[in-house]
């Protein structure tokens, strides 16, 4: 099998690695960069975090911005890392851009908020 070279840095985007933090910690961070009109956000994770990541990008396309966001090329690889033992070992990874397409949300009214009770 042949291994990808890492691919270039997105310019002006974002990368919001996956871990073992509940999936919807990801989603907030992924709704809110895109939402800041940050360029493409990169969803990576590596081994066992990839199906949380797939789940991360479904939630933020199906749930919060539903026909909002273009999914790009997804980038699979082989990374060799060492364990804990010392060893060398393959590990799985992806990359998934994502891009707003919708319009950004306005942003809220300037001014003093609303008194209480009127």
């Amino acid at each position: 099998m042949a291994e990808t070279a890492p691919a270039p840095p997105e310019a002006n985007g974002v990368t919001v690695f996956i871990g073992l933090k509940p999936t919807m910690t990801y989603v907030f961070q992924v709704v809110t960069q895109l939402n800041s009109g940050a360029g493409p956000v990169v969803v990576k994770a590596r081994g066992n975090a990839i199906a949380k990541a797939v789940d991360v990008v479904e939630v933020v396309r199906r749930r919060f911005l539903e026909g909002q966001v273009a999914v790009g090329a997804i980038r699979i690889g082989t990374e060799r890392l060492v364990n804990h033992d010392g060893r060398e070992a393959n590990v799985s990874s992806i990359a998934i851009p994502l891009t707003r397409v919708g319009p950004l949300p306005s942003p809220p009214p300037a001014g003093p908020p609303p008194a209480a009770g009127a």
